[in-house]
């Protein structure tokens, strides 16, 4: 049997100091992110509420990083990342933190240095090991991402442990002790935005095996206990099917189907049992892609369907006008169209109708547009703009526009 930690051969200590040590050390990679952004944000007033300012946030986000090449197993990564605010900090409301923002629209986007990953991994028979502060992407974000449109990624303090031994299954085991989100590790923020203390576990299945899809099978115990997360403690059992087909040369069709049941767990102070599901159909044709999908996050006992460890700016809307899941549920028939304009710049197009899942209240309507342009092979630029309109709901109108230039190598 191959050994846990398989030892190096007698006599090779001097070889590990002087030949492979330093060979690692030269194929380690290095990362470099620079993403200079500049963010409008004009929120309504919430009936009943004050009417927030408008909001300029101008940053610039910079991540370092060093991951090793492996070395009999092991490999380590360390990364760090800023935010800096370009301008006076009072031109935006920092998520709470900065009390010269107050009465603005939220950008959450705080200035900070923090230590963004810091891992160490351990593979062998076909499985892998990890601990430490960690980025983790599961499926499509629907449940546990990294929240990457925001300058400040979340990130977990976690170990996992992943299984690849059987052709095209993958088994993933996961203890959350802290999120980071993207809110930062900054003095003044409320309660309902630090980061969240955890005991919570993850299990995901994924077979790609099949052709024409991937199937999907998952549990999350989310257990969160400082006072920003214990109502947002849920379990949550699950699957999803995805995949494409070409219909001819020139046609290709992209679906997916989502199934999940929550219920309240650990130290929530609510009861409630209620489903999450999805259903999304498109068709490929270059340089077009049209589609519509129709998304339920339920509701019982006066109590929504919660993700709180989602990419939750990908879901309902670029205005994030439901990241948090409103008390009555959450109804969302959308659709896209997309076409690749001359010099290779899509150019996409979204449209969400909103409506409660209980009580029959119409949450309004949004509309959504990007377009996008790769400048070589390590820059890229985009414009974005959200526009949320408020019907019944209480909502009250958003919009939003962002101008962005980013470097990665």
């Amino acid at each position: 049997l191959t050994p846990l930690f398989p030892a190096p051969e007698p006599g090779t200590i001097n070889s590990i100091f002087n030949s492979e040590l330093p060979d690692v050390i030269g194929k380690s990679k290095i990362s470099i992110n620079s993403r200079l952004r500049w963010e409008y944000a004009d929120a309504d007033a919430i009936p009943g509420g004050p009417d927030p300012k408008e909001s300029n946030a101008f940053t610039i986000r910079t991540r370092f990083g060093l991951t090793t090449a492996p070395l009999y197993g092991f490999q380590g990564m360390v990364e760090a990342e800023n935010i800096t605010v370009l301008g006076s900090r009072g031109n935006y409301n920092a998520a709470g933190s900065n009390p010269s923002g107050t009465g603005r629209t939220i950008v959450a986007d705080p200035p900070t240095t923090e230590l963004n990953q810091a891992w160490l991994s351990y593979s062998n028979w076909d499985t892998t090991l990890k601990g430490g502060r960690q980025r983790l992407v599961l499926d499509n974000h629907r449940f546990i991402g990294d929240v990457g449109w925001r300058q400040n990624q979340q990130t977990f303090d976690a170990a996992t442990i992943e299984n690849k031994s059987i052709e095209h299954l993958s088994l993933l085991y996961g203890y959350l002790w802290e999120v980071n989100r993207v809110f930062g590790d900054v003095s003044g923020l409320p309660a309902a935005n630090t980061d969240f203390d955890s005991s919570s576990h993850i299990l995901n299945a994924a077979y790609g095996g099949w052709e024409y899809g991937k199937i999907v099978g998952y549990t999350y115990l989310l257990d969160l206990q400082n006072a920003g997360g214990a109502g947002n403690s849920c379990a949550t059992y699950g699957g999803s099917f995805a995949g494409s087909a070409p219909v001819c040369d020139k046609v290709k069709l992209d679906y997916r189907a989502e199934f999940a049941w929550q219920t309240d767990y650990a130290d929530s102070p609510f009861s409630y049992g209620t489903e999450y599901y999805n259903v999304e159909l498109g068709a490929n044709v270059k340089p077009f892609v049209l589609g519509a999908g129709y998304e339920v996050l339920g509701s019982d006992n006066g109590q929504g369907f919660r993700t709180p460890l989602a990419t939750l700016h990908a879901f309902n809307g670029w205005a994030d006008v439901f990241a948090v899941t409103p008390g009555a549920g959450l109804r969302d028939i959308y659709a896209f169209a997309q076409v690749t304009l001359p010099l290779n710049m899509p150019l996409r197009f979204v449209y969400h109708k909103f409506d409660s899942d209980t009580g029959g209240l119409d949450l309004g309507h949004e509309f959504d547009v990007v377009l996008s342009k790769k400048l070589g092979k390590h820059w890229a630029a985009l414009a974005k703009y959200a526009h949320y309109e408020a019907e019944d709901g209480p909502f009250g109108n958003v919009d939003k526009f962002w101008l962005q230039l980013e470097f990665n190598f």
